[in-house]
């Protein structure tokens, strides 16, 4: 029997890598982990938590906004970017610390360091080129931010990584991409003053998510001043002495201070000596893993955004500690990746959980749709021109509800109780039979008793 230095070896702390980490050692497991950035990765160090945070501090514009429709009377309100980014920075170095210490306590040995596959058994450390060994490797190194490297004048471009370091806040910015992080940061950087616009190679936003929900947040963002121009990329950005120029394939251009990616994310495998090991990579370089988490490599598993199928934070904090235990705890078990819940925390938000529309009408047997649109109750009494979206929809035959997608205030809060019912399989009529909450937006979700029908067909 061979003898190895771990019985483990984790390559990157974030949420999914420390996870494991800490449940494996529980299980009695010895187990090291390397990181060679900042611990808590991507989520809690340059995505999810700081990004959400930014989010709060854009929505105190609506907050002054709506305050006098109350009653109070507010004198101009200042912002202080430098303020709100060191106070990010304290929280998410809090973070960190709570998840070293979490892996301190649980027995995992730290290294500090990139760590190499070098063999189905082993790693190297990159600072001391020591060679380890381990029965088992787990990759947990999440992803890349994607730039386009052929661009002329790509360096004068950020992606989210930067934005949560700018020095200061920029009076105009153009951010290309039309997913979660591009809409999420419009909505940041215009709720705090900038001028902002978004660039997206498609023809709608948020590809993907059901169409109800791309058509009204377009709308909303348009009342909010954030201009989108669809079916365009960059052709290349010029550095000025006022700023950037950022020249686009339409044939327009754009002067701005700053040119932002947010075109999605790629496997972060480069460099790792996985092809050294035989592990199997996809096109994109995402690390191919079966149901287990298990590479090809017998004694090599992979969980989160490296393995590009599900890249949300839970989700690999789930595949993590479903490992830990079916590999180390005698517990085997599988992450089913139905009914996950997501959120775009845009302003307005989107929580969204099961079928989009056009998703849910492939399957057989119909459907039908239930939605509302109505101004948020504390709009009021302001003035301010806000709608909320709610929309279930349910499968024609069984009753079973499939899709339940809202836009407005607090939409994520109100998806995850959704998500609860939807999994334990709620039908039109179990919501129908839960008494409302009111006065509440979500109420909507458990009085709306009227089908939709399109208006070209009500017209008939």
């Amino acid at each position: 029997m061979a003898n190895y230095d771990y019985d483990l070896f984790v390559i990157g702390a974030g949420s999914g890598g420390v996870r494991a980490a800490r449940i494996a050692a529980g299980h009695g497991a010895k187990v090291a982990i390397a990181e060679e950035y900042r611990f808590g990765g991507t989520c809690v160090i340059r995505g999810c938590v700081p990004k959400k945070l930014l989010v709060y501090a854009s929505r105190f514009s609506d907050e002054f906004q709506d305050a006098p429709g109350f009653g109070w009377t507010v004198g101009a309100p200042t912002f202080d970017w430098a303020t709100l980014i060191a106070n990010k920075d304290k929280e998410i170095a809090r973070l960190e610390g709570l998840y070293r210490s979490g892996l301190e306590r649980a027995g995992v040995s730290i290294h500090k360091t990139r760590a190499v596959v070098t063999g189905p058994n082993s790693v190297r450390l990159a600072d001391s080129g020591r060679e380890i060994t381990a029965k088992v490797i787990l990759v947990a190194t999440g992803g890349r931010a994607n730039v386009d490297p052929k661009l002329e004048g790509v360096e004068h471009a950020i992606t989210s990584n930067e934005a949560f370091h700018l020095k200061e806040l920029p009076k105009r910015i153009v951010i290309a991409g039309g997913g979660y992080i591009a809409i999420e940061f419009a909505g940041i950087f215009a709720g705090l003053g900038a001028e902002t616009t978004l660039i997206y190679r498609r023809e709608k936003i948020l590809r993907g998510f059901d169409e109800d929900l791309r058509d009204a947040l377009t709308e909303e963002y348009a009342k909010r001043g954030i201009r989108i121009v669809t079916g365009q990329v960059f052709s290349r950005l010029e550095k000025t002495a006022n700023g950037i120029t950022a020249h686009c394939t339409g044939g327009g251009k754009l002067e701005v201070d700053q040119v932002m990616f947010a075109i999605g994310r790629s496997a972060n495998t480069d460099g790792l000596g996985l092809e050294t090991a035989g592990v199997a990579l996809g096109k994109g370089g995402q690390i191919i893993v079966d149901e287990h988490q298990r590479t090809n490599v017998p004694s090599i598993y992979a969980v989160g955004d490296v393995c590009d199928r599900v890249n949300l934070t839970p989700v690999a904090i789930r595949e993590g500690h479903a490992f830990a235990d079916s590999v180390f705890g005698k517990k085997p078990r599988i992450v089913d990746h139905d009914w996950i819940p997501t959120a775009v925390f845009s302003t307005p938000e989107i929580g969204t959980v099961g079928l989009p529309e056009h998703e849910a009408a492939k399957r057989p047997g119909g459907i039908d749709i239930y939605k509302a649109r109505f101004r948020p109750m504390k709009v009021t009494l302001t003035g301010r021109d806000e709608k909320m979206l709610m929309k279930l929809i349910v499968a024609r035959a069984t009753d079973r509800v499939l899709g339940c997608h809202v836009l407005g205030p607090d939409a994520a809060e109100i998806v995850q109780m959704a998500a609860i019912a939807m999994r334990m399989g709620a039908t039109k009529a179990d919501f129908d039979a839960t008494m409302a909450l009111h006065p509440s937006a979500a109420e909507e979700l458990v009085t709306m008793r009227e089908k939709w029908t399109p208006p070209a067909i009500a017209a008939e």
